[in-house]
Parts: C-alpha cells; structure tokens; sequence
C-alpha cells in the first residue's frame, strides 16, 4: 500500500541520479564481477554511472575510494562484497563509521527478503545503508543473488532516498 505523501515525494524527486559501484573482493576482477555487471546494468537503464571500482578488502582502500566518489557528488555509492562476518569482512565496520545517518530499514528488509529466499541463513547478512555528507551509501553482500534482491529493493526508490538525503 502506497501512502500518499509518499508518492508525492517521489513525483518531487529529481531522477538525475549519479552512482558509483565499489566491489570489495580479495580474488575478484573487473572481469569476473557479475555481481558489479548486473549493478551496472541496473543502474544504467534509469540512473548515470559515474565510477565502477573493484578493490581489495582493505579498510583504508574503501574509505579512499567512497572519500573520492563523495568528492566527485556521486549521489549513491554501492558497495558489494565484504559483509561477511570473516576477518577480512571490513565492509560494515568501515562504513557505518562514516554515517551521518542510518537508513535501518534497508537491512532489515534485506533482511527479511533474503529470508524468504533462502531461509534462515539470511541471519548473516549485515547489510547495511547510510548517508555521509550527503551521499547515500548501500552496502550489500556481493553474490549476485543478493545483489538482485538487494536492488529489488532500493532501485526505484533511489530518486526519493537522494531527495531527502540532500534536503
């Protein structure tokens, strides 16, 4: 069910949206990064692609590369890979330090949607979402399942997010 006010919201809403694409994998190129192709395509048939980055799972490499995007006025930054809960995950911890803001209920509907999928593993997801200076920052697992879910889930509603992320 649609509220109103929100799909008023959503008709404000400017659809010149710009991303960026960061994937954190240790073993991963550009090459072999289907979850970072099917993000791009998403991405491209309603928004701008500004930058697309495979890097390392290292802290300091993330926080340089979503420093440069927010540097650039990338509105939505979207990470993939490295939510895990192994030793190299750095992916939450480095970005939930960064946020101004949380958006919880990307997680939690993540969350809940993975659930449905895939039952109770769905309970190591830390999926994750935010803004920092006014760049809204999605951080998801990077199998391209989740990516899919994950943009089930927030593709459409992007224009709204930026709207009220930059008021």
């Amino acid at each position: 069910m649609e509220s109103k006010t929100t799909k008023e919201h959503q008709n404000a809403s400017s659809k010149d949206i710009t991303c960026g694409i960061i994937t954190l994998s240790d073993s991963r190129s550009k090459k072999e990064d289907l979850s970072g192709d099917y993000l791009e395509s998403e991405i491209t048939e309603r928004y701008s692609l500004k930058s697309r980055l495979v890097i390392k799972d290292e802290r300091q490499d993330l926080l340089d590369a979503i420093n440069k995007m927010v540097d650039e006025n990338i509105d939505v930054i979207l990470t993939n890979g490295g939510t895990g809960l192994s030793v190299r995950d750095i992916t939450v911890e480095t970005v939930e330090e960064l946020f101004d803001k949380k958006i919880d209920g990307f997680g939690e509907i993540f969350r809940h949607e993975s659930y449905l999928e895939i039952g109770s593993g769905a309970l190591l997801s830390r999926a994750t979402a935010g803004v920092y200076k006014n760049s809204c920052i999605f951080s998801m697992p990077g199998s391209p399942n989740a990516v899919k879910t994950a943009c089930k889930i927030i593709i459409d509603e992007l224009p709204h997010i930026v709207h009220h992320a930059q008021k």
